[in-house]
């Protein structure tokens, strides 16, 4: 992921893609005491990484795809587009870009007033609202 090794103290490494700051470090903890993690609660289903291009993310693709990663095909998610692949060790990663963006349907002004939906999940509005929390 082009991230290197910033610091390192006991069980924690801070890797980085830049100067500091957010969204530029990933903190990996590990502690071989700790038996392994099982999916459930509380655990991580996957984690995401952004590109700012579509050709950013197919030369990503490109890579993984070299590296024999098994990485999925351009996934159109309506306001993002996304890649996924596991790492050797399982986890799965995802590379999303950030175009269109979430003003695709909405202005910013208005962002987090409604609940907006992709077309895909649209059908199943009814459903998703009665899942939610009441907000007053």
């Amino acid at each position: 992921m082009g991230y290197r090794l910033h610091a390192q103290e006991k069980h924690r490494a801070r890797y980085t893609t830049a100067t500091g700051g957010p969204g530029t470090y990933v903190d990996l903890l590990t502690d071989p005491a700790l038996p392994r993690g099982l999916n459930g609660a509380g655990t991580v289903h996957h984690i995401a990484f952004r590109v700012a291009t579509d050709a950013d993310q197919l030369a990503a693709h490109d890579l993984l795809a070299e590296l024999g990663l098994g990485v999925s095909p351009v996934i159109d998610r309506a306001y993002f587009k996304s890649i996924y692949y596991r790492e050797p060790a399982g986890v799965l990663f995802e590379i999303a870009t950030d175009q269109p963006g979430f003003a695709i349907d909405e202005t910013v002004e208005q962002l987090g007033t409604t609940l907006s939906l992709p077309p895909r999940l649209e059908p199943h509005r009814a459903e998703i609202e009665a899942m939610l929390p009441k907000l007053s």
